[in-house]
Order: C-alpha cells, then sequence, then structure tokens
C-alpha cells in the first residue's frame, strides 16, 4: 500500500527546540514512542508516554553512551519488510515490533569542528547510531518515515496532520532522499577532518555544500543555475532583489580582492566581469570611493562595489548617483542605507567575518580539478631590486597596491597605478603586450597621466618589449615574478630607460 500509518516511533535527536508541535500530532495519532536519554526525558516533560528503548532491545546503554540504540530489535524494526511475509514471521519470532518513523537531529559535528574545539570533543560528535538510524531508515522508505534535520519538523508535523497520522510513498521517498543527503554531507565532513595530514586526503576528492539555493538562471536565461552553501553565513542581505549567477560570481572576485585591503585605510573596489575597473584607498571612504570610479566611470555602471569601512552618509550620497548591482560592505550607518535603498532592486551587504576554504574546485571536461586558494600576497619585503635605480619609496608603496590587484586580474594582466589608486588595466589578453596597450589606452582615454606611474604584470615579461612601451608611456617602476630565461633582457632595458625593476619569484595567473 501506498499509504501507511504511522503506529510507532523512534525519536533521538541531539537539538529538541521545534520538536514539541510533532510530538504533540504523534500523541493525538495514538502513536507509541520509543526513544533514548535527554530526548525521552523532554517527551515526558512534553506529556508523552514513552518506552526506553533499552526496555524494548533489554540492554542498556553503555560506554557512555556510544551504544544504546544499535541492537536488533530497534534496526529489525526499522528494516524488516512489510509486505515479505518470511520477514513479518521471523519479527513476530523474535518479538520486534515495527517501526514506522524516525526522527533523528545527529551530533553537531560540524559546529564542534568549527568552534575550534580539542579532537577528542571532535571525535565524540561523530554520530554512530543516528546516522545508522537515518540510513536503515531511508533504505526502507517503502514502509518507513525518517526525519533527519530539525528544519524538517514543521513540514512534516503539518504533512502528519493533512494525512490523519499517514504518509504516502511519495511523501516518504521525498524524506529519504533528505537522509541520504544528509549522511552523505556528515560523512563528507568526517572525512575531511579525519583524513588531514594523512596520504589517503589525496586519493579521492569529497566535497559536500548545503543547502541549495535556486537562482533565477545561471549565466544565461537558457541557462538553469543553483547556489551550494550558506549565504547567511557571510552576508546579511538588507535590500534589493535576489542575488543571481552573474552577481554571484562577482560579489566572490569583490570579496577576494578586498581581502587584500581589509586592515589598511579606506578602500574601494568597483568590479565588471570579475575584473577590478577601479580600485582605490584614501584618507576617506567617500574619496576612496570617488579615485576608484575616475578610474573608469564607464565600466562602473551596473558594477559591483564593495568597501572596507562602513558606508557614511557622505559616501552613501555619492554612490547613490550611479547605477550599480551590489554594494558589499561591513557596515551601513544609519543614516545611509534609507539613501541607498531608495532604488528598488539595488542588492545591500553586509558582510560578516568569515573564514574561507582553502581549496578551489573547479568542474573539468569530465572530472574536477582542485588546487590550493591562491593565499600568497608580496610585500615590499619580498621585492628584490635587479635594475640599477631602486624604486622610491612611493613608488614601492604603488608597486605592493597594484602587485594585489593584479593577482585578482584575469590573465594575461598588466595593471597601471599610483600609490592608492588603480589608473587602468589590460585584462585576460592573449598578449602581454596587448594588456600593456589596452591598459595605457584606457588610462589615457580618462585622462590619466602615466608619467611617474608604476606598472604589475602576473607573469614574467619573454621579451623587453613591454618594458620598453611602458617605459615610453612614462612609468617608472616595474613589479615582475621574474623567472624567464630573457629577464636580463628586461632588466636591461629598464636600466637604459631609467626605470626601477623588482622580482617577486611568484607568478599569479588567474585563468
Amino acid at each position: 500500500m501506498s499509504s501507511r500509518p504511522v503506529r510507532a516511533a523512534l525519536l533521538s535527536v541531539y537539538h529538541k527546540d521545534r520538536l514539541a508541535p510533532l510530538v504533540q500530532v504523534l500523541r493525538q495519532h495514538g502513536v507509541t514512542l520509543y526513544s533514548t536519554g535527554g530526548t525521552q526525558k523532554f517527551l515526558e516533560e512534553e506529556g508523552a508516554a514513552v518506552t526506553a528503548v533499552e526496555d524494548l532491545t533489554g540492554f542498556p546503554e553503555v560506554f557512555g553512551g556510544r551504544v544504546k540504540t544499535l541492537h536488533p530489535k530497534v534496526f529489525g524494526g526499522i528494516l524488516h519488510r512489510r509486505h515479505e511475509a518470511g520477514d513479518l514471521a521471523q519479527a513476530e519470532q523474535h518479538g520486534i515490533p515495527p517501526i514506522d518513523l524516525v526522527v533523528v537531529d545527529l551530533y553537531p559535528f560540524e559546529e564542534t569542528v568549527a568552534s575550534g574545539a580539542d579532537e577528542q570533543d571532535v571525535i565524540e560528535k561523530i554520530d554512530i547510531g543516528g546516522i545508522s538510524l537515518l540510513r536503515a531508515a531511508a533504505k526502507n522508505f517503502r514502509d518507513v518515515l525518517v526525519v533527519s534535520s530539525r528544519d524538517q519538523y514543521e513540514a512534516v508535523t503539518e504533512l502528519l496532520a493533512q494525512k490523519n497520522g499517514a504518509t504516502d510513498l511519495e511523501d516518504r521517498r521525498h524524506y529519504a532522499a533528505a537522509a541520504f543527503a544528509a549522511t552523505s554531507h556528515y560523512d563528507t565532513e568526517i572525512f575531511k577532518y579525519v583524513s588531514q595530514g594523512t596520504a589517503v586526503a589525496g586519493t579521492a576528492l569529497r566535497q559536500s555544500a548545503q543547502p541549495a539555493t535556486p537562482l533565477r538562471y545561471g549565466e544565461n536565461p537558457h541557462q538553469a543555475g543553483t547556489f551550494y552553501g550558506d549565504l547567511s553565513a557571510l552576508f546579511d542581505q538588507l535590500h534589493g532583489k535576489q542575488l543571481s549567477y552573474n552577481n554571484l560570481v562577482d560579489v566572490d572576485a569583490a570579496v577576494a580582492l578586498m581581502a587584500e585591503f581589509a586592515d589598511g585605510e579606506p578602500a574601494c573596489a568597483i568590479l565588471k566581469h570579475t575584473n577590478a575597473c577601479g580600485v582605490a584607498q584614501a584618507a576617506t571612504l567617500r574619496e576612496a570611493y570617488l579615485n576608484a570610479l575616475s578610474c573608469d566611470p564607464t565600466s562602473a555602471f551596473g558594477g559591483v562595489i564593495i568597501v572596507n569601512k562602513e558606508v557614511d552618509a557622505a559616501t552613501a550620497a555619492e554612490l547613490n548617483q550611479l547605477f550599480f548591482e551590489v554594494l558589499i560592505a561591513p557596515g551601513y550607518a544609519a543614516e545611509a542605507l534609507p539613501v541607498l535603498q531608495s532604488k528598488k532592486n539595488r542588492i545591500l551587504l553586509r558582510q560578516k567575518p568569515v573564514e574561507f576554504p582553502k581549496k578551489q574546485v573547479k568542474t573539468l571536461l569530465n572530472g574536477i580539478i582542485e588546487q590550493d586558494a591562491d593565499r600568497q600576497t608580496e610585500t615590499a619585503a619580498d621585492f628584490r631590486t635587479v635594475t640599477q635605480s631602486a624604486p622610491t619609496a612611493e613608488e614601492t608603496e604603488a608597486l605592493v597596491f597594484a602587485a594585489k590587484i593584479c593577482k585578482h586580474t584575469k590573465s594575461n594582466t598588466i595593471v597601471l597605478a599610483r600609490a592608492g589608486q588603480l589608473l587602468a588595466s589590460g585584462v585576460g589578453q592573449t598578449s602581454r603586450v596587448d594588456a600593456l596597450r589596452q591598459a595605457i589606452e584606457k588610462a589615457r582615454a580618462f585622462g590619466f597621466d602615466l608619467h611617474g606611474a608604476v606598472m604589475a604584470s602576473d607573469a614574467f615579461f619573454p621579451f623587453p618589449d613591454c618594458v620598453e612601451i611602458a617605459g615610453a608611456a612614462g612609468i617608472r617602476a616595474v613589479v615582475q615574478p621574474g623567472g624567464s630565461i630573457k629577464d636580463a633582457d628586461s632588466i636591461r632595458a629598464a636600466d637604459e630607460l631609467g626605470m626601477a625593476m623588482v622580482l617577486t619569484g611568484v607568478r599569479h595567473f588567474k585563468h
């Protein structure tokens, strides 16, 4: 039969909140309740009659609660097939009562890891009985309903109330799939923790992200899109429409770039298609924004903006004059929010502190590639001067600034800057010479004088041509990783032009 009444239920949960209404519905339908430990106490406080699992099994909880439900009378009650005469006969022979509903909220393993708890505390939060109960109930969804999260309590309560204490096969299959999603995610997180520092860690890729948020569409309207992860852990959305696929890609790039300036003076970055079209630091946030905007006001239209300080009223007034999709800030002054909320669809995000993954994954061909996230950022201490002239203090500051932006710009890239302000960049070009020429042309188009500016390259110069072109445009200092067999040619060109060049020894390709 598709419809099956719930006559007996096993409840064993870590978190008790939101459980009471479900318990009341089960009581109203005369459901026999089995439970353990703290859950049993909670149910009894709710006025429910409860049979302790140890009374069902005839065996007490042992090893500090590590073993309490792992018994044939529990798992037999869940797993025996109600349509198989042999199973029914064996259940009766061994005194195994049927269990039609299993409600389990697993030990908070992820939360314990995130809290920084010591290893022993983490290990004790690896659920054994709970996850086994979920798998057993989900496997036998033909006969058993499984509830694997407190987020499901309300929906299941309504379901049982509407269907007079029974469920359909479609209902049970839905919750079985959710249970297997929960156990798969749980096991993935345990593997990632336990395998750290072992040879097993690199033998297989294990990734799991939840919850799932359907997007309006993917990169284009004819593509479906979904975000997997908890955006609420990173942002509070204060205003605007739902984030789109392209919004999220740009927001990711913006957050990564601004992390380079998190602790410095006020900074603002404007991004379009994941590349910065304006970046600046200044004494005030308003000034930083205006300087960033002046870099390329054309591209800034419809872009994503991120700042590293609370948005004040003066900055909000300037921002409000530009059409942009998303603004990200660590906070917003009370008088700034109404101004920024004046545009209906404008997305305002308040960023929270969060630790980002140390690994990056990407689908490729018929598989997945994984790499370490690029966490390295060069400072002046990492610069090695290779020319006769060393950069001045102001040029060094500008080189550090330019190198940070270069790291987050699509290859091939060239970044032109002064201390605290991006002047222009050439992005995603197939030739580094083309990237440089694009940057020079853009800088001039927006009225910047490049005399005395600096240049950053994401990879080495295979020929001296870029140095020669930059020198002719007025560039006075260059930062690049070095490593070409013809480094000497570029260094010689810089010396002939009176330019300073520093090498970092670190390449920052971004594909």
